[in-house]
C-alpha cells in the first residue's frame, strides 16, 4: 500500500498521474471515514499507508475498491511506458597522451570489491587540463567492459553558481539518459531519487558527471548499487564529496611534445624547434592550449604569436585565447568579445547575429571560425558554448575595448532579439491563450515564423536556457517591462513542456519585479499564477496556494474579472491535488459566481460557456472525491455536453474517464466499460498516449472487477 501510494505521489508529472492522485484521495477518504491530506513525504505516505491497510481490513468492500484501484498504478515509480535505454558517452579524442597513473586509481576504485559504499571518484583539474577528456576517454577506451548496461554524461553546467543545475534538474537529465520521458519524470527531487535507484539496482552503469560546481548536484545522483560507478569531474576537490580525489595537473614537457607531434607531424614540430620552448612554456602543460597551438604550427600562412610575458602567464587557457584572438579578423573579433558578456547556455545563428548587427549567414560563416581555432566549443546539438576560461578572456577584452556602452549595447540586442523570439513562439504555440502578450507590430527587422504549433513549441523549448538567461539580464539592466513579458512568455512551455524546476527561478524573478514595479496590476495577477501553476506542478503545495491568493488579489486590484475567476479556479484546482475536497469545491463555486459578473461586451464574454463547462468537470471531481457520487455524475454530464458538442476530443475523454472511474467508485464496472470504449475512441486521433495507457489499465481493471463480482 505505501509503495502504490508512493508511485501515485512520483506520477504527477502528467495528466493521468494527477488523475490517479485524485482518485487514491477519494478512496482513502471513504476508507478513512474523514478527510485526510495528500502525504508530502515518505513519512506521511506511511501513516496513509496504515490509515488504508487498517480499513480494509475491516471492510471487505473497501478491501475490494482498493484492489481495483492498485492494479490501475503502475509501480516502476514513474508512469507507465518507462523504458530501460542503454546509454554512451560522447566520443573519446582522437589523440590522448599519459595520464596512466589517474587511470590506474580509476581501475581499482570501478573494480574494487562490493562492500556497501558507493563507487565514487573525482578527478579534478585547473580549466584546460582535460579533466573531461580523461574521464570520457577512460570510460571509452579502458572501462567499458566493467559497465555493460551503459555509460550516462550529464554536464552539470558548473561553470558558475548561476550557471549550474540544480540537484533536481541533474536528477532529471540522468533519468532521461535512462529512458525516462519528461511527462514521467517525478515532480520532486526526492521521487525522483527514489526512481533513479530503482532503475540503477541491478545494472552495472558508469556515471560521468562533468563540470560540478557543488557537492550539492553530486550528492543526489550517487547511489550504492554496487554495480554503479560515479565519476565526478570538477575544477576544484570539492568539499562535503566523499569520494577518491584524482588530481589531474599540466602535461609533462614529454607529453606535452608527444601531444604536439600527434596533433600536427614531426616535420611540424622539427621546423619549430626554435620556438618551442616558448610555445611549451605559454601552454603550462595544457592539453587546451596545446591544441590552440598546434593550429597555429601547422598553418604556414599564420603569423607567428609574439611569446612575449602577458598577463595571463599563470593562465594557460587565456594565454591560448589571447594568441588565438590576435589573429582574428575585426568582425570575427568583435562577435568574439560581445557574445560572452552573458551567460549564454547556447550561442546559434540568431542569437551571434542579434549581438553582432549582421545577418543569420554572415553570424554562422563568424561562429565557424571561431570554433576553427578553439575559441568556441560546438554542442551536440549544433549550437556553441564556450571554455569559462576564453568567456574570461572575452569578457575582459570585450570591457577593454568595447567599453560601457558597447558593452550594455550588446547585451540588450541579445535580450530584444529573445523577447521577440519568446513572444512570437508562444503565440504561434498557443495562440488561443489570453495569457501570453502579443508580440511587437511596428518591428520592421526580421523575425523568426512558425509553420505550426509543434514548430513553435520546439523552438521555445530549444531556446529556453537563453529566454531564462535573457529574464535576468533584462533584471540586470533594469528593463523591468521586459522582465515580466519574457515571464509571461514562458506560459507555453509551462502548460505544454513542463522543466518546472528550471522556469521557477525565472518565474520568482518575474513575479517580484511585478510586485514591486507594477503591483496590482493584470502582470502581476498573470506571473503569480504561473508561478502558482509550476510551484504546484513541483508538489510545493503551501507556496503554490500562496501564489495563487496572490493572483486572485492582484487580478481583483485590476478589475480583470475573467483572470480573478482564473486563479480563484487554480486555487480550487490546487486543492484538489492535496485532497482537500470541500475547499476545492467551494473554490468552484466562488469562481463561478465571479465569472457570472461577466456580462455582455464584457471581456471574456466569449469564453463563458466554456468556462463553466470546466468547472462543472472540476466540481464532479470534487464531488467525487467527497464521495457524493450521483451529483459528481450530474456535474460530469453537464460538462460532458458540452465538450461533445464542441468536439473538443481531449476534454471529452477526460470527462469520459471521470464519469467511468465514478462509476467503478460506485461498484459498477459494466456501467464504466462503455465509457472508458468511447474515451478511447476519442483520444485515437490525439495521440495522447498516457492518457491511452491509463484507460487500458483501468478497462482491464473492471473486467476483473466484473469477474470477481460476477
Amino acid at each position: 500500500m505505501t509503495a502504490v501510494l508512493g508511485a501515485v505521489g512520483a506520477g504527477m508529472a502528467n495528466e493521468v498521474g494527477k488523475r490517479g492522485l485524485e482518485t487514491a484521495g477519494g478512496l482513502v477518504r471513504r476508507i478513512a471515514g474523514r478527510e485526510v491530506v495528500a502525504p508530502a513525504d515518505p513519512d506521511q505516505t506511511a501513516l496513509v499507508a496504515q490509515i488504508v491497510y487498517d480499513g480494509v481490513h475491516r471492510d471487505p468492500a473497501l478491501a475490494r475498491a482498493w484492489q481495483v484501484f492498485a492494479r490501475t498504478v503502475p509501480l516502476s515509480g514513474a508512469g507507465t511506458t518507462t523504458v530501460r535505454t542503454r546509454p554512451e558517452l560522447p566520443p573519446s579524442s582522437r589523440f590522448f597522451t599519459d595520464r596512466d597513473d589517474a587511470m590506474k586509481v580509476l581501475d581499482r576504485e570501478a573494480s574494487r570489491a562490493a562492500d556497501g559504499r558507493p563507487r565514487i571518484a573525482l578527478l579534478h583539474g585547473a580549466p584546460g587540463m582535460g579533466t573531461s577528456a580523461l574521464a570520457v576517454h577512460w570510460g571509452v577506451r579502458r572501462a567499458a567492459k566493467w559497465f555493460p548496461d551503459g555509460q550516462i554524461h550529464v554536464d552539470l553546467r558548473g561553470f558558475s553558481a548561476g550557471t549550474a543545475l540544480d540537484g533536481s534538474s541533474a536528477l532529471r537529465a540522468v533519468l532521461r539518459q535512462l529512458g525516462v520521458p519528461d511527462e514521467e519524470v517525478p515532480p520532486t527531487a526526492q521521487d525522483r531519487i527514489v526512481l533513479l535507484r530503482s532503475l540503477v539496482a541491478g545494472r552495472r552503469l558508469l556515471m560521468v558527471l562533468d563540470h560540478a560546481y557543488s557537492a550539492a548536484q553530486v550528492r543526489p545522483l550517487v547511489t550504492s548499487a554496487p554495480g554503479v560507478f560515479v565519476l565526478v569531474v570538477a575544477a576544484n576537490a570539492l568539499p562535503g564529496v566523499d569520494a577518491v580525489r584524482v588530481p589531474v595537473g599540466p602535461l609533462a614537457k614529454r607529453d606535452a611534445v608527444r601531444l604536439l607531434t600527434d596533433l600536427t607531424s614531426k616535420q611540424v614540430v622539427g621546423r619549430a624547434r626554435a620556438t618551442l620552448p616558448a610555445v611549451l612554456a605559454r601552454c603550462g602543460g595544457s592539453p587546451f592550449a596545446l591544441r590552440a597551438a598546434a593550429l597555429r604550427l601547422t598553418d604556414e600562412a599564420a603569423p607567428a604569436a609574439r611569446h612575449e610575458a602577458s598577463s595571463n602567464a599563470d593562465d594557460p587557457v587565456r594565454t591560448a585565447a589571447e594568441d588565438a584572438y590576435r589573429l582574428l579578423a575585426p568582425a570575427t573579433a568583435r562577435l568574439y568579445r560581445l557574445m560572452s558578456l552573458h551567460p549564454w547556455p547556447a550561442i546559434g545563428p540568431d542569437t551571434a547575429s542579434w549581438i553582432g548587427e549582421t545577418d543569420t549567414t554572415e553570424a554562422e560563416r563568424l561562429l565557424a571560425e571561431l570554433v576553427a581555432v578553439h575559441l568556441l566549443e560546438l554542442a551536440d546539438d549544433g549550437r556553441h558554448f564556450y571554455r569559462p576560461g576564453v568567456r574570461g578572456h572575452a569578457e575582459d577584452t570585450a570591457h577593454r575595448e568595447d567599453r560601457a556602452a558597447g558593452c550594455a549595447a550588446a547585451v540588450t540586442r541579445a535580450v530584444a532579439g529573445n523577447l521577440d523570439l519568446a513572444l512570437r513562439a508562444a503565440n504561434a504555440a498557443l495562440p488561443e491563450s489570453w495569457r501570453v502578450p502579443p508580440p511587437p507590430q511596428d518591428d520592421t527587422r526580421p523575425h523568426p515564423s512558425y509553420a505550426n504549433r509543434a514548430e513553435a513549441m520546439d523552438a521555445l523549448v530549444a531556446e529556453r536556457g537563453n529566454l531564462l538567461q535573457a529574464v535576468h539580464a533584462a533584471e540586470e539592466f533594469g528593463d523591468f517591462t521586459t522582465v515580466v513579458r519574457l515571464g509571461q512568455a514562458l506560459w507555453p512551455l509551462q502548460l505544454k513542456a513542463g522543466h518546472h524546476e528550471e522556469l521557477l527561478p525565472a518565474l520568482r524573478l518575474a513575479a517580484r519585479t511585478a510586485d514591486t514595479h507594477f503591483p496590482g496590476t493584470r502582470v502581476a495577477g498573470a506571473l503569480h499564477f504561473q508561478l502558482a501553476h509550476t510551484l504546484g506542478e513541483l508538489a510545493r503545495h503551501e507556496e503554490a496556494e500562496t501564489a495563487a491568493r496572490a493572483a486572485a488579489a492582484n487580478e481583483r486590484a485590476a478589475g480583470h474579472v475573467r483572470g480573478h475567476a482564473s486563479a480563484v479556479e487554480l486555487l480550487g484546482l490546487l486543492r484538489l491535488r492535496q485532497w482537500r475536497y470541500e475547499e476545492a469545491y467551494s473554490s468552484f463555486d466562488e469562481a463561478g459566481r465571479i465569472y457570472d459578473t461577466i456580462g455582455p461586451g464584457v471581456e471574456g464574454e466569449r469564453d463563458l460557456p466554456r468556462a463553466r463547462a470546466l468547472l462543472e468537470r472540476h466540481r464532479g471531481r470534487a464531488l467525487r472525491g467527497l464521495g457524493n457520487r450521483e451529483e459528481a455524475r450530474e456535474r460530469l454530464t453537464v460538462a460532458l455536453r458540452f465538450f461533445r458538442d464542441t468536439r473538443e476530443a481531449y476534454n471529452t475523454a477526460r470527462t469520459l474517464t471521470d464519469l467511468a472511474e465514478t462509476s467503478l467508485d460506485s461498484g459498477d464496472p459494466a456501467g464504466a466499460l462503455p465509457l472508458i470504449d468511447e474515451a478511447v475512441t476519442a483520444l485515437v486521433a490525439e495521440r495522447a498516449s498516457y492518457h491511452l495507457a491509463h484507460l487500458r489499465a483501468l478497462r482491464e481493471s473492471c473486467l476483473d472487477a466484473d469477474q470477481s463480482t460476477g
